[in-house]
Order: structure tokens, then sequence, then C-alpha cells
């Protein structure tokens, strides 16, 4: 383009030249000054156009993207509060109903706060001789963030929020591995120290320029910064807390199904916020996410239910939007990089290693994750993280690999970003709940436990007869 320009320049002043020297004759050694000076002064003129091809270039705000980008935001708001809570608080007992909803309110609402304080600085700056691992501070607080701020073609606070709904979500799937047991000033300063040594590290590592960004690691909208982490921190979680009083001994039924799959109907509708919001667009990229995303989800229902129906006689409720989520949870980190057939392919066969997961593994290993965040979230996260290098495959219907990258060195590479993500989640999330079981003490009594959380913790009850 430089050499072009000047050759313009260089040709358009010769031309206006040899007007002149038609005109007037002009010297041989007039012309030779000339010239130099067209050649001396062609890359100064170069250089303005390119400044000013890149000022043209620079991110600007499209009105399109940035509508689109508040409604995402808003719908995985929706899939918190309420879709979560309710998914989560038809699966307790009803005496538990309450605390859920408060853990997945409260914690949603804590980590909003330290987002902005300090999370989206060190998940997305730059973190200098760190910045492989962690970000800076240099927006801690948001400084330098103003309205006219752009993150691409959107305002940048519409990204910050987007990023927060994100931040405050994972930390509240945690919470339906200890339900029903865990105490509440307990749960919110192990979510504080979780999000701050586990999450915006890993955010940072995946999405902020860190370790796995430069490797290449596939993730378009948060197998393992979001998935995966849960799933690992929860069965931690609830290996280090103990089985419910009672487990394996009573019967912990859901108490309304009905909740569990408004709260479902609500987590499926308010993922296509989550999963195409990460287009950061209205665009093309964004439609071949929303397919994918609707199809993955709709072939896990199926997955889950026939394999259900198969081993234990009938098709339930709880299996259809277990299936859905687990649908959705593996379609996470490859919606934008596979085709919809390998979508439906994808949703299907996770949600049936899914059903193995909180079926037989569970009982094999005799955990008690009271909601299977692990056995859902963390099992399909690692299906759908794993699974994207082999379906992305344009042979496969995906969208094919960056240059000079092949199925295997890919499939290395997510292989390498899972296990990166397991091993940091378990050892740090090991490290947080012994230290505030340590300061306050992770567990209610034996008494509170039996009574309920609603009335022992909140001092109120879901129903009243």
């Amino acid at each position: 383009m430089k050499k072009i320009l000047s050759m313009i320049a260089l040709m358009s002043m010769l031309g206006f030249s040899g007007i002149g020297v038609a005109e007037e004759a002009m010297p041989a050694e007039e012309l030779a000054p000339a010239v130099e000076m067209v050649v001396e002064e062609a890359p100064a003129a170069d250089a303005a156009a390119t400044e000013e091809a890149a000022v043209e270039e620079e991110a600007t705000l499209d009105s399109g993207d940035t509508a689109w980008m508040i409604v995402a935001t808003v719908l995985v708001v929706l899939m918190a509060i309420p879709g979560l809570a309710l998914f989560y608080g038809g699966l307790v007992r009803a005496k538990n109903m309450l605390s859920v909803l408060m853990q997945v309110f409260v914690t949603f609402s804590l980590i909003s706060v330290l987002w902005v304080i300090y999370g989206y600085s060190l998940a997305f700056t730059d973190g200098g001789g760190l910045n492989g691992y962690i970000g800076g501070l240099s927006k801690a607080f948001l400084a330098g963030v103003t309205g006219d701020s752009l993150s691409g073609t959107i305002p940048e606070f519409i990204f910050i929020t987007f990023q927060l709904t994100f931040a405050a979500i994972t930390p509240a799937l945690i919470v339906g591995a200890f339900a029903e047991r865990i105490k509440f000033s307990a749960l919110l300063v192990f979510v504080a120290l979780w999000v701050t040594f586990v999450y915006i590290p890993v955010a940072h590592m995946v999405w902020g320029g860190g370790i796995l960004a430069a490797d290449g690691a596939m993730d378009f909208a948060g197998g393992t910064v979001v998935h995966i982490n849960a799933g690992i921190a929860a069965l931690v979680g609830a290996l280090v807390i103990g089985k419910r009083i009672g487990y394996g001994k009573e019967a912990m039924p859901p108490h309304s199904m009905v909740m569990t799959m408004i709260g479902a109907s609500l987590l499926w509708a308010g993922w296509f916020g989550f999963n195409v919001g990460s287009a950061l667009a209205a665009n093309g990229t964004a439609g071949l996410v929303m397919v994918n995303t609707q199809v993955a989800t709709a072939a896990a229902v199926l997955g889950w239910i026939f394999i259900e129906w198969i081993m234990k006689g009938k098709p339930s409720m709880l299996g259809g939007a277990s299936g859905a989520i687990a649908g959705l949870v593996a379609i996470t980190p490859a919606c934008a990089f596979i085709g919809p057939m390998g979508a439906i392919v994808l949703g299907f066969v996770a949600s049936i290693i899914s059903f193995w997961a909180v079926t037989a593994l569970k009982s094999k290993l005799g955990y008690d994750d009271s909601l299977d965040v692990f056995g859902i979230h963390g099992v399909a996260g690692i299906i759908g993280a794993i699974g994207v290098a082999v379906l992305a495959a344009p042979s496969l219907g995906g969208v094919g690999f960056a240059e000079g990258v092949t199925m295997g060195s890919q499939l290395y590479t997510q292989v390498y970003a899972v296990v990166v993500t397991i091993v940091w989640c378990t050892v740090v999330s090991y490290i947080l709940y012994k230290i505030v079981d340590l300061l306050i003490g992770l567990r209610v009594s034996e008494e509170s436990e039996r009574e309920g959380l609603d009335t022992t913790s909140h001092g109120e009850r879901a129903y009243h007869s």
C-alpha cells in the first residue's frame, strides 16, 4: 500500500510537472530537484495517508452490535436470576428452597461488585511479566473507562457488563454441589476468593491474552473458563464438605419439578445470550452459534431421555432438563467452530456421557454432589472442549483450523487447556475451601441441616400451608 501511494503521488506530481514543461519547458536541472522533493515528500504523504486509513479502520460504534449486546447481557442475567436459581431450587427439598435462591441471588450480586472493582482489570488488561497468567490493575475501579470507550464495535461498559455476567454465574453454578448443608457466610467468602484466584486467572489465560490464548485454545464461550472450572470446584467442594445427613439412606427427591422445568427453560433461552453474545456482534458467526446452540441442546435432550428410557424404563422430566443443560454446556466452547450436524452429534454424545457420570460414576465414587454440577457441567464441559478439536474439521462440517494447525495438534492444545484448568482449579479450590473452613467453618450444624436452611439461615419459608 505504501508503495502504491508513493507511486500515485509521484506520478501525479510528474503529471503536473509535465504540464509545466509543456508550457514553460522547465530545464532538466530544475526538474531533478522537484522529482527529488516528490520522492522525499511521498513517504511523508504516504505516512499521513496510512495514518488516516488507520483512523478510519479503528473500531467505531455499531448501533446494531450495541443493541444486540445489551439484549445478550440481559439474557445472561436471566440465566442466573431467576433461571439457575429456580432450576436448583426445584431440585432441593422444600425446606431448603429459599436458601438456594438466596445463595444464587447473592453470589451473583457479590461478584458483580467485585468484577468492576478489580475483576475486569485482572482478566482483560496486560499483566506485564505475568501476562501469561493474570492481567494488571490498570483498569481497577474501571479507571480510564468512559462512555466513549469502545471494545470493538460496542461501548466498553457493555463489554464489561457482559463479561461480568459470566464471572457472576460461574460461582453460582458451584452452589449446587453442596446445597442444603453449607453456611451462607462461608459460601460468600469462598466465592469471593474463588473468583479472584481461580476464575479470573483462567479467564485471562483463555480470553485475556494469556498462555492458553497464545497456544490457540478454542473456547468460544466458556467451556474451560466457566463449566470445567465450576464443575471441578463443585466436585472438590462436595468432597471437602462431605455428604448430606441421610444421603444414600433417605429419599431426597426434588420438591418441585415444575420449578426445575421453568428454570431449565430460562437457562435454555438465556444461553443464546451466553453463546451468541460471545460473538460480540450481530453477524454471520452469531447466526452459526445460534443454530448450533439450539440443535445441540435439542439433541442432548433426546439423547438423555433415550438412554434413561433404556436404563430405567421411563423417560423423566428431570432427565429431559438435565440433558438440556448437558447439551448447552457441551456446545458452549465449540459453538462458533463446528457445523450444525457436528453440534447435534456433540450434544447427543455429551448427554449420554453425562448420564453415565451422574449415575454410574457418582455411585461408584460415592461423593454427594447434590445437584450434579460436576457430572453435568464438568463432564459435558470436558467433552465439548475436547470434541471441538475433532468436529471443527471442514470434512465434518466445521469451520476449520488456523493456518498450519492440524486436527491432531489442535486436539493436543485442547487437552492441554483442559488439564491446565483442572489442575489449577483443583489445587486452588481445595486450598480455599480449607482456609474458609478454618476461619469460619463450611458446614451448618446437624440440627440446622435437619430443620432446613430456609428457617435456620434466613428465618423464612418458601411455602406456607
